[in-house]
């Protein structure tokens, strides 16, 4: 087949004409004229650039502008690749059918190996927590965080009030959660919340949320999320007996009041009744010190594990109440206008027993 290259090539030959003149004469780059007698397509910024040069350069040779395009366009086809539709090959009808059978046949394969597995696991899971339990029941101290944990039968939780620790007991794991409070047997099911009020006086103190417990198996405990409502209901801490001094360290000189004595030592409160104004300070277990001016008519609790550190600008404007072990104990009341820097605390007398006894402080 005739090439348009070649043909513009011989026409301006025949008239004598230097590419580099023609670049001048056309504005045709002498790299482009080049390119169209050599039919180097790629060389050109795209196809609408080269069917101008072209028509522009066969013009200029006075060629059939026509048959030059026509030479053009049957080169293109002739080098452009067959159509798909030509070359593809069908597929058998059935070949989709098939695949889409054995695709769903595959998923529901895997759904059902998939359960298999999952039941497996769940079974040996709820073995693996019934293996690791004890005999023994455990005690939690419930504080600021929220207890997050697995609970058995037995175990217990502890939180504080006004009036000392109070001790919930796990009563039932099996289908439901059930906790003993001093208020009744409280219950929360499977993925419920549940606000408590574990002493009857109408105000909640714990929210619980219990996310696991077993239909048929009570060794398997319950997982639960227990949070305090109040940071007033945090559980006093035992007494650390590193820190409670035995009688025959503390100075002889120093006067003491022995209040109650015991086998052991545990939390106590000391309730303060406001009969006047006065400014009262008060340090609990070494903690922050906090001080406050109390008028007639106020209330205070503070809850210890091992003592109470006090400073009363009017001993007599204010009753002392002690609070431990479900027992109360009346403190006398100072004179009208003395002054009161005392502790409240747990000693360690040479008998073996544990006393709470008040010690004036310097």
């Amino acid at each position: 087949m005739e090439s348009y290259g070649e043909l513009l090539k011989k026409a301006r030959e025949a008239k004598g004409i230097e590419l580099e003149i023609i670049a001048r004469e056309t504005s045709i780059t002498q790299e482009y004229l080049e390119a169209l007698e050599n039919e180097e397509n790629g060389v050109f910024p795209g196809e609408p650039y080269l069917v101008g040069f072209l028509k522009n350069y066969a013009d200029y040779l006075e060629v059939d502008t026509n048959h030059v395009l026509t030479l053009y366009h049957a080169k293109k086809i002739q080098e452009s690749p067959p159509p798909l539709a030509l070359t593809a090959r069908e597929k058998p009808r059935f070949l989709i059918p098939l695949i889409v059978t054995l695709c769903v046949l595959l998923v529901a394969g895997a759904a059902v190996t998939l359960t298999f597995v999952l039941k497996a696991k769940f079974a040996k899971n709820e073995d693996s927590v019934a293996l690791s339990r004890t005999n023994e029941f455990k005690k939690y101290e419930l504080t600021e965080k929220p207890f997050t944990g697995r609970l058995f039968k037995s175990d217990q939780l502890i939180m504080g009030s006004d009036k000392g620790n109070i001790f919930l007991t796990v009563a039932e794991t099996e289908g439901i959660f059930g906790l003993e409070t001093p208020a009744g047997m409280q219950y929360v099911e499977l993925s419920e919340e549940l606000e408590i009020d574990v002493d009857g006086n109408s105000i909640p103190e714990l929210i619980v949320y219990v996310s696991d417990v077993s239909q048929k198996n009570v060794d398997r405990g319950a997982e639960v999320k227990i949070m305090l409502k109040n940071s007033s209901n945090v559980a006093v801490a035992s007494p650390d007996e590193n820190q409670i001094p035995n009688a025959e360290d503390l100075p002889k000189e120093q006067a003491r009041t022995e209040i109650f004595s015991d086998t052991r030592a545990y939390p106590f409160t000391v309730n303060a009744s406001f009969r006047g104004g006065c400014l009262f300070r008060y340090r609990p277990d070494r903690k922050e010190t906090i001080e406050d001016y109390f008028a007639s008519g106020d209330v205070l609790s503070m809850t210890a594990s091992n003592g109470i550190r006090m400073w009363i600008s009017n001993g007599n404007a204010v009753k002392l109440q002690i609070v431990a072990n479900s027992k109360t104990y009346d403190l006398a009341v100072p004179r009208a206008g003395e002054v009161i820097a005392q502790d409240i605390k747990w000693i360690k007398d040479t008998d073996g027993r544990y006393k709470v006894v008040i010690v004036d402080i310097e």
